[in-house]
């Protein structure tokens, strides 16, 4: 989908959510702000409409919370998925490092607890 009819779906929606509430165009342009006509522009994916009144008009409709999932990093797969593939493909300790400590050390448990989980 291409931005311009990203942008109209958007609008689109917007519409379809006041006439939902039965808000007039003259009562939603009050209500968020601004006057009629970028009421209007807004309704009809108008890219020069600013995103403050994009929130401000969500704000009125009871849907504020949808601009702040809006590219939420947790859902944006695609960033999740480069975030996965920037992991690096191994681990390797630095030359001429050895661990410290015996190889029991090494297996012990934190906080003291033996193998059988128990710390006293």
């Amino acid at each position: 989908m291409n931005a311009r009819r990203a942008l109209q779906a958007l609008g689109a929606n917007i519409k379809t959510a006041r006439l939902k509430r039965r808000i007039s165009v003259q009562g939603f342009a009050e209500r968020v702000g601004v006057s009629e006509s970028t009421i209007s522009r807004l309704e009809k994916g108008d890219d020069g409409v600013s995103i403050g009144t994009l929130a401000m008009a969500c704000l009125v409709l009871g849907e504020i919370g949808r601009i702040s999932d809006f590219l939420d990093p947790g859902s944006d797969d695609t960033g999740l998925l480069l975030d996965r593939e920037a992991l690096p493909k191994r681990i390797d300790r630095k030359r001429g490092s050895r661990p410290t400590g015996s190889a029991k050390d090494e297996t012990a448990l934190p906080n003291g607890d033996d193998d059988e989980g128990v710390g006293f």
